[in-house]
């Protein structure tokens, strides 16, 4: 084969670049980053802030085992590769997340329990001379738990980061050998890939019910939940055009409605504002 007919075989291995395949790879490139995104402002401001009460690290344990399962279900049954590592790429989203909180957090448990002096001042009613004591407060010792305590009370609320990837190892390596004894049955590979995309479609639940109970959006972040909507909407799409496995656009559009209905509490609270319980109370 002479240098002629290789290059036209590299070039027809070469795909044709149309407006349809730079709308895919538009779309791919997406749906791989597309869901890192939403993150960069929350970690630029417990950056900035130092302060990472305003987000649930629960969020990102839901996001690790859907991710995790997801990329499990991939072994059983593959589907769009771009699917595959954003999972890949979540999780490690996912982990610095976490490490970022459980950094900011313990350093301010670290300042508040700094020793304070505390100074009294003392009159002698002998010779009228005053004195002045000084108690020094010992600091509180802050409690540790870890993963290997196996303390249901504080799972998922360890105070070391090594914690995290220890249960993550341990759940990645358990349903990886599960995986492996059942990776040809259909049952168990379906399964996981529901699983997965649920555990995903649910995360909107917690916010919807913590509104019903509230009463209320105040506090709530119009624009995040907008951003869900719009998101989930061109996930949703994207899997039923590259015609993705039906678990993947069945969780998606759940995930919309979820979505739908935090947008409709707003409107509703707001046209029809209800007094907390508390408040009435008073």
């Amino acid at each position: 084969m002479d240098i002629e007919d290789q290059m036209r075989n590299i070039a027809n291995e070469i795909p044709e670049i149309t407006v349809v395949n730079l709308v895919t790879w538009g779309a791919s490139g997406a749906m791989i980053f597309g869901g890192v995104i939403p993150f960069i402002p929350q970690y630029r401001d417990i950056k900035r802030t130092s302060d990472a009460d305003g987000f649930s690290i629960f969020v990102c344990l839901t996001l690790l085992v859907a991710n995790t399962l997801r990329i499990l279900f991939w072994f059983g049954k593959h589907f769009e590769l771009p699917l595959l590592a954003q999972s890949i790429i979540m999780i490690f989203t996912m982990l610095v997340m976490v490490q970022l909180c459980v950094n900011v957090k313990n350093h301010s448990e670290i300042i508040a329990m700094r020793p304070h002096t505390l100074t009294e001042k003392r009159r002698s009613v002998d010779d009228g001379v005053t004195s002045h004591l000084s108690i020094k407060i010992p600091h509180q010792t802050s409690l540790r738990h870890t993963f290997t305590d196996f303390d249901t009370q504080y799972f998922w609320k360890w105070t070391d980061f090594s914690s995290y990837i220890e249960f993550m190892l341990v759940f990645s390596t358990g349903m990886g050998f599960v995986t492996f004894l059942f990776v040809d049955t259909v049952f168990y590979v379906e399964l996981i890939g529901f699983l997965a995309v649920f555990t995903e479609a649910l995360l909107g639940a917690p916010q919807f019910w913590k509104n019903f109970q509230n009463k209320s959006t105040i506090g709530m972040s119009i624009k995040m939940v907008c951003f869900w909507t719009m998101g989930d909407v061109f996930k949703t799409g994207y899997f039923i055009v590259r015609q993705a496995p039906p678990q993947f656009y069945i969780c998606g559009t759940m995930q919309v409605a979820i979505d739908i209905s935090i947008l409709s509490q707003v409107f509703y609270y707001k046209y029809h504002p209800q007094v907390p319980p508390k408040k009435a109370a008073q």
